[in-house]
């Protein structure tokens, strides 16, 4: 089993991590404090489930933390997605975060087809 850092999904997962917080830093105002928490948990929580998809030797298993990152990650969108129409972020911030949401998504979708169809867990 290889480390999660060699992961390519983790990699933009931790990435689109850092990059929330830094917007979510940008945030003013005392009204918005809850859904700043929210994308801040939300964002950690991809790149959490990612590593600790790599502590199971079931594919089955892996599969199911790989699912709740893909759950966290499309919790993530819908947070941008209120901060962007409650004007908390500008649309350069909303669709430039999206569109890192969806890579990762479509990374995730990918590995945990490939878990199921191969019964096991490698490095992509």
């Amino acid at each position: 089993m290889s480390d999660f850092k060699e992961l390519k999904v983790w990699q933009k997962a931790h990435e689109l991590m850092l990059r929330t917080h830094q917007l979510v830093d940008t945030i003013n105002g005392r009204k918005f404090a809850s859904l700043k928490a929210q994308m801040r948990r939300s964002a950690e929580s991809i790149p959490a489930n990612i590593v600790e998809s790599r502590g199971h030797e079931s594919a089955k298993e892996a599969a199911r933390f790989l699912r709740i990152g893909l759950n966290s990650a499309t919790e993530l969108e819908y947070h941008l997605l209120v901060a962007f129409e409650l004007r908390a972020v500008t649309r350069e911030e909303y669709t430039s975060l999206t569109d890192r949401v969806i890579e990762v998504r479509k990374m995730l979708y990918g590995l945990i087809r490939y878990l199921i169809a191969s019964g096991r867990f490698a490095a992509h």
